[in-house]
Order: C-alpha cells, then structure tokens, then sequence
C-alpha cells in the first residue's frame, strides 16, 4: 500500500533529480525492470541480498542482455576485478540501497568501494532496488540502520569474522575483514533521471 512516507520520499527523489517507483510484488518489479532495460546492452551489478531475494540477477542472467555476473562460480580474484571495471562503462548497473531517506537521499557502505563507485559514476543508468524496510525519515536514521543493522548482517552472510558478526551491533572496529570502509551520501544527480529508485514493499535485504 502506497503510505504518506513512500509518497514523500518518491516526491523528494524527483525533486532531488533521481526517479522513483514503487511497487508492491516481485512481479511488479521484474515487470518494471525489463522496461527498464534494453536488448543487447551490457549491464553489472553491486552484491545485494535485495536483488538475490527479488530474483533479480536471475531475471538478468536469463534475458536478452550482456550481464556482467560477479556471481559466476569459480572466478579468480583478478577477474572479479576485471567486472569491477567493467562496471564503470556499462549501460546499466543495477544495486541495492542500504537506506533510502524520506527527504530523497541515498545512503551506503561499502567495503572495497566497487559497489558505491559506479552508483556514482560511469554507467549511463543506475537501477537501485530497496524494500520498504530501508525506508527511514533522515540522514542521521539511515547512518545509523546502515551501520547497526545492515553492516553486521551482511558481515556474518560474508563471513568476515569481524566483532560485529558476534555481537550483531557495530562497534567501529579495524577489523582487516571491516566492511564499514565507504560512507557515502547521495543528494542529487547532475543527470535527471539517471538513477532510478524503486521501492518495493515489504522486507528485502538488510
């Protein structure tokens, strides 16, 4: 159901020069994906627990696209690499979103940075899909889910060891295996338009 929160931050993302969309199943979503989305054209993607839930990197693997795939079994370091770079010149990146602010701000943290770096350069469209669990009412409120909430969940699913993962809270470590590296705040875009926020309803993701 479209409440007074969803429709203030798909106003505020606009105004803020990015578009919103919301839907209400995976169905809606991947419907709106595709139309998205052109034949042939190359298109990466960030980890997402989001876009593994939605089914959405199988519906990019299964369609008529050049679908950079991270997630291929058996890739060596170099070549994971390799798609990282690749990211930054393709048509399309598609991502999840830590926090998504009813003012139309996005927040992220990124470990290595090849998440967050082509969200904010490089790709012609971004495509980033948010569950309205991620919805929260300013930039204070999604630091803090970004860090408290989704940090240490997507730390324990990477097993990275860090304290956060046994104590399900972050404490600011130098863990080496620290995934709290990049905080980055998105405001605006020069381009209207060229990141396209879609929230979904219901929980997805951390």
């Amino acid at each position: 159901m479209m409440t007074d929160l969803i429709a203030q931050t798909l106003s505020n993302l606009e105004r803020h020069r990015m578009s919103g969309y919301y839907v209400e199943s995976i169905p809606e979503l991947h419907h709106l994906v595709k139309s998205l989305l052109h034949t042939g054209e190359r298109i990466g993607c960030g980890d997402s627990a989001t876009l593994e839930e939605t089914r959405i990197f199988d519906l990019l693997r299964q369609g008529d696209y050049q679908f950079l795939d991270k997630h291929q079994p058996g890739l060596s370091r170099q070549e994971k690499r390799d798609i990282y770079l690749q990211n930054f010149s393709c048509d399309t990146f598609v991502t999840g979103i830590n926090a998504v602010t009813a003012d139309g701000k996005l927040f992220n943290i990124d470990g290595n940075g090849s998440r967050v770096a082509p969200i904010l350069y490089g790709p012609e469209q971004v495509i980033a899909v948010a569950g309205t669990n991620k919805l929260v009412r300013n930039v204070d409120e999604a630091i803090r889910r970004a860090r408290q909430i989704a940090a240490p969940l997507d730390a324990a699913r990477l097993e990275k060891g860090t304290p956060c993962t046994k104590l399900g809270t972050c404490v600011d470590c130098q863990h080496p295996n620290r995934i709290c590296n990049d905080f980055v705040l998105i405001t605006g875009q020069f381009t209207a338009g060229r990141i396209k926020v879609i929230l979904i309803q219901g929980d997805y993701g951390f």
